[in-house]
Formats: structure tokens, C-alpha cells, sequence
């Protein structure tokens, strides 16, 4: 875990010292994990953008744990179960391959006292490093379903991984291990992916959903209509969040902003539909960028939907 010269995050907010009643948040309750700790949420940080920077995008992601962490300082406690800091896997002392691996390791530590993981990127390389780590975990979960909610398949191909790659990465290594590749991405941009991406997204058989397919009410409820067939079929299920799906007025700083994106009630509507379904192994949120953050509105929205998230994990 994080040690001192590692700079750990302060847990420090809002207090209000003269309520009545239960006014206590994130930063009352945090504390970090360490080999007593059991049950509950663990975040982990995900300090790392080596593989946007490969891809071509926007750097910055790496400072993205910090800044999430802030916005959720001083969010209320309305039912989040024990909440626990596991530190940051850091980029800057790390290769992208490694760091991938020391944060599959550390979601197995994790799981295996009892925990649920919560990972802050950091880049959408983040995939490769969290579904490594519920494969570690979870050995016995032949079937885990991929629920990614973003603008992009993130399937390609490259001779190096990169933040456009991990899930054309796990379906490689689902294939090696004879296991099906399970993945079901919504708010995919016809304006963001190649036509070679459709293709290989048809060949591998991806279930997705435009961005433009999810703007109503009644295209929602046909999107988790399908989605809840797939979540009856398995028998665990990793939630993953870019950002980016986010409109660019929601969401302005991450690597590619979207110009469409998906509505926030919708988005969270997905994600309670997911957590719902008590099959979560681990979630990650990934893109969150700082210095593209005007007004730190990214970190906001990122945070309400970390909080959704761990507030999931306790209704289980």
C-alpha cells in the first residue's frame, strides 16, 4: 500500500460542526486499508496515462485518482458501506505493463479479504490491469460480463497497449484460456470509431449501442431490456466507466470530449440497473483528466457516480 514518500491522499472536507443529526462524509469515514481491514469498498487509484499518451490523445489522466478523491471529500454519507483507501498504483514509478500488473494484484489483495474493488484512473488502459485482477480473484467466474459504459469500442489493434486497446486485449486472452469474450459497451460514437472497429466489434460479438440510440426515455428502457438479458446469463460482471460518454458539457475533462455523449440520469440509470444485479466483481472509472477540467465539473460528476457506485455495492 501507499507509503509516506508516496504522498498518500489527505481525507479532509467539509465538516458541519453545528448540525443535528448525522452530518458526517466521505472524509469521516475513509480509512485506509491495510490487513484488519474487511467488507466494504476499496478504492483504489489508478495514477496512470502512459497508455492515452501511446494512443495519441491528451495526457493528463494520471493526475485523475487525486482529483477524484477531492470531489468525493466531501460528499455526504447516505448509505455507502465501510470505505477503505488502498493507495495508487503510480505511473511514474511504473511501466504501463507493470502497473497494469501491480494493479491486478491489488485487487486480488483486496478481494481476498472480504472487499469490493472501486478503481479511480487514470487512463482506459485500466481495463486490462482491473479485469486481470477479477480473473486472479475470481478463477471459478468462467462467464464475467464487461459492462463499459463509453464513446469507444477500445478494440484496437497496436504492437504496445495502449488506453485504446484493453478489451481487445482481455479478448485475446479470453480466447487463449477457451473462455467467451463477454462484452457489452454502450454510447458508442459513429463519429469516434473506425469502420475496421464495427467490424472487429461485429467478429468478437459485441453487443453495443450508439450514443444517438440512447437519448430517450423509451430508447433507454429498450438498451436495459437487452442489457438485462446479459445480466441474467452470467455469473459475475465487471463495470467500467470512461467518462468521455459523457456529454462535453458534463464532462470536459477527459482525453476526447463527446459532443453527443449519453444524458447523466441515463448513464446512471445504467449503472444502478448493473449494480442492482448483485453480480459486480469490480468497477473502474476511467479518463477523469484535471488539467482539462473546467471548473472541476468532470471530478463532480465522477464523483456522484463513484458514490452510486459504492452505495450499489452496499445495497447488495
Amino acid at each position: 500500500m501507499n507509503t509516506p514518500e508516496h504522498n498518500p491522499f489527505v481525507w479532509q472536507g467539509r465538516t458541519d460542526s453545528e448540525e443535528v443529526g448525522d452530518s458526517r462524509r466521505w472524509h469521516h469515514m475513509v480509512r485506509p486499508f491495510d490487513a484488519a481491514s474487511q467488507d466494504g469498498v476499496a478504492l483504489i487509484g489508478f495514477a496512470v496515462d502512459e497508455g492515452v499518451r501511446r494512443n495519441g490523445g491528451r495526457p493528463g489522466a494520471a493526475e485523475g485518482p487525486r482529483a477524484l478523491r477531492g470531489a468525493l471529500a466531501s460528499l455526504p454519507l447516505l448509505g455507502e458501506p465501510a470505505l477503505w483507501d488502498a493507495g495508487d498504483v503510480d505511473g511514474s514509478r511504473l511501466g504501463l505493463e507493470d502497473a497494469q500488473q501491480a494493479l491486478a494484484g491489488r485487487i486480488a489483495d483486496v478481494v481476498a479479504q472480504g472487499c469490493r474493488p472501486l478503481v479511480l484512473g487514470g487512463g482506459h488502459e485500466i481495463a486490462w490491469g482491473t479485469f486481470q485482477g477479477i480473473a486472479r480473484a475470481h478463477p471459478d467466474r468462467q462467464r464475467v460480463l464487461i459492462v463499459n459504459l463509453d464513446a469507444h469500442f477500445d478494440l484496437r489493434m497496436a504492437a504496445q497497449g495502449n488506453s485504446g486497446t484493453p478489451f481487445r486485449q482481455i479478448a485475446d486472452w479470453c480466447h487463449a484460456q477457451g473462455r467467451p469474450f463477454d462484452y457489452h459497451v454502450l454510447g458508442i460514437s459513429r463519429f469516434a470509431n473506425t469502420q475496421a472497429l464495427f467490424d472487429r466489434a461485429a467478429a468478437l460479438g459485441v453487443r453495443h449501442r450508439l450514443d444517438e440510440e440512447l437519448q430517450s426515455a423509451r430508447q433507454l428502457a429498450q438498451a436495459q431490456a437487452a442489457l438485462a438479458d446479459d445480466l441474467a446469463r452470467c455469473d459475475g460482471v465487471y463495470l467500467t466507466l470512461c467518462l468521455d460518454v459523457l456529454p462535453a458539457p458534463w464532462a470536459p475533462g477527459v482525453s476526447a470530449p463527446a459532443p453527443l455523449g449519453l444524458p447523466l440520469a441515463h448513464v446512471e440509470a445504467l449503472v444502478d440497473q448493473v449494480m442492482t444485479s448483485g453480480r459486480v466483481l469490480a468497477a473502474d472509472l476511467a479518463e477523469l483528466n484535471p488539467p482539462l477540467d473546467e471548473g472541476g465539473r468532470t471530478a463532480r460528476v465522477a464523483a456522484r457516480l463513484a458514490a452510486r457506485i459504492a452505495r450499489g455495492f452496499a445495497a447488495r
